[in-house]
């Protein structure tokens, strides 16, 4: 059993167990998390596609962790002009353990 859920302008496959690091959540870690923007449920030969959404069905999951992702370096440059800036960011994120799938 899988679903497609969106959460933070993403989408993503997951399944009971898996692991998943989603755009920052509100709550802390061991918090249950319900997600309900789920696109499409499939159940062994059994799928149900939403228009846009599929209505009734829940995506139960726990906060693992709260962090920030590794840093990533913006740089900008323009050739002979001397203009050269240097900039990091480090994305928040929320680590989730997805427990089950309701429909």
């Amino acid at each position: 059993m899988f679903a497609i859920i969106q959460t933070g302008g993403k989408q993503y496959r997951v399944a009971p167990g898996d692991t998943l690091r989603v755009e920052r959540l509100p709550g802390e870690r061991g918090d249950r998390v319900v997600l309900d923007q789920v696109l499409l449920v499939a159940q062994d030969q059994d799928v149900k596609v939403g228009r846009p959404l599929v209505e009734s069905a829940q995506v139960v999951g726990e906060i693992v962790r709260q962090a920030k992702a590794k840093k990533i370096i913006v740089f900008k440059k323009k050739r002979r002009k001397n203009y050269r800036r240097k900039q990091g960011h480090r994305q928040l994120y929320t680590a989730l353990l997805i427990q089950e799938i309701l429909v």
